[in-house]
């Protein structure tokens, strides 16, 4: 048999069952959409979380209470061990550091009349968007004044404006209720794409002067300090005199943790990279599952077209010429779920760019299609070595 009639042939044993041959290869679908979905998640997550850190700029070092690690160590306490009087020496400490800004967040419930939204409160300094990646859509962000009195003044993000005043509402002016205390909403925060509309979306936040956000919810500490320096250059000197400033307090190394923007875009990434992994693997079990159904069908299909293979090595088919027809046969199977499985995985990938960073790469396209690839030989095997030793006399024979 020449290239040209294997082909033909086997496309005709598809075309033949085309519900079998879709069911068949249905395993291969799912498998190889899953694959490609989760890794377009994961690698838009990576995107996304590197195009925050870049905006935040890499001359800023990130200080947290506690020990935070992405190794899998045991976690530590959270509880700061430094307050805002620590935030305002840190700032203090001279070059290369310029200034240290100190925050507090907390869920909350926020209320305007008969409309309630549970949604974020950050404490912060009036310096916040020069760090924060926000920017103001109307309305004005809170002076140092403000934060000295401990006024309160709320700038609101998108999502609280649409929850409590609708998509047209106009929230200047006007008062919300925050744990119970009336705070004046002086501006709005731009909406802002992202990573769903969780406790980590700016959209939920109401932003107020961090000395009235303690007052309101009791936090005396911050949870989080942002320190920011001169150049990108400075990061680990600056990092050097703040490790020094909280020798000197007596805290030790597992009462906090100072983190460059590199290094902790790396961790982040490298733990994004780990879970898209496990999660890619988990969704491969689909393709060992549809190998197994191509090879059961494959089987089938030889004992129902024994006496066709009788017939073939009757006229001059050779053991070979048997094998490689069912061997392709079962390629073509899985080429087609494959195929499937790529446009599927691609399309769903797109539609979920309307609620998450999604990022369908080369090297996740073509992983699966080499996978599909070697899922079809593999379970084409047997079936195709079992069809090409069948003897022609008793296949002939075969009822």
């Amino acid at each position: 048999m020449d290239t040209i009639e294997v082909f033909r042939t086997a496309i005709t044993a598809i075309r033949t069952n085309k519900v079998r041959s879709f069911l068949t290869a249905l395993g291969i679908i799912i498998g190889v959409a899953s694959v490609i979905l989760l890794v377009a998640i994961g690698s838009g997550l990576q995107q996304f979380v590197t195009k925050e850190f870049e905006s935040l700029g890499s001359n800023v070092l990130f200080v947290a209470p506690g020990r935070v690690s992405f190794g899998g160590g045991p976690p530590m306490s959270m509880d700061a061990k430094f307050d805002f009087d620590d935030v305002k020496r840190i700032g203090n400490l001279g070059s290369p550091i310029v200034k240290a800004s100190g925050m507090i967040t907390k869920g909350i419930t926020i209320k305007y009349r008969s409309e309630t939204f549970y949604g974020n409160l950050a404490g912060v300094n009036g310096d916040y968007m020069e760090y924060g990646n926000v920017e103001l859509e109307t309305g004005s962000f809170f002076s140092n004044s403000a934060i000295e009195r401990g006024q309160m003044v709320a700038v609101i993000g998108h999502k609280v404006l649409t929850e409590l005043f609708g998509e047209d509402g106009k929230a200047l002016g006007k008062e919300i209720d925050i744990s119970g205390r009336s705070v004046e909403v002086i501006g709005v925060l731009k909406e802002k794409g992202g990573i769903g509309g969780g406790s980590g979306d700016d959209n939920t936040y109401a932003l107020m002067p961090v000395t009235a956000a303690s007052k309101l919810t009791g936090i005396k500490k911050p949870a989080a300090v942002m320190v920011r320096t001169e150049t990108a250059e400075d990061t680990t000197i600056a990092s050097r005199k703040v490790k020094q400033y909280f020798e000197r307090k007596g805290l030790t190394e597992d009462d906090y943790t100072i983190m460059e923007p590199k290094e902790l875009l790396e961790s982040i990434n490298s733990f994004l990279g780990v879970v898209t992994a496990a999660l890619s693997g988990i969704a491969a079990i689909s393709l060992v599952v549809g190998g197994i159904g191509i090879a059961n069908i494959m089987l089938v299909s030889v004992t129902e077209r024994t006496r066709e293979i009788g017939l073939r090595k009757a006229l001059g088919a050779t053991k070979r010429d048997i094998a490689i027809q069912f061997l392709v046969e079962a390629v073509m199977l899985s080429l087609l779920g494959g195929g499937i499985g790529i446009g599927m995985g691609w399309g769903l990938s797109t539609l979920m760019k309307k609620f998450i960073e999604t990022s369908v790469t080369l090297d996740s396209v073509m992983l699966a299609f080499g996978i599909s690839c070697a899922v079809g030989i593999v379970s084409g095997l047997a079936p195709a070595v079992r069809a090409g030793n069948l003897n022609p006399i008793d296949a002939l024979r075969y009822e």
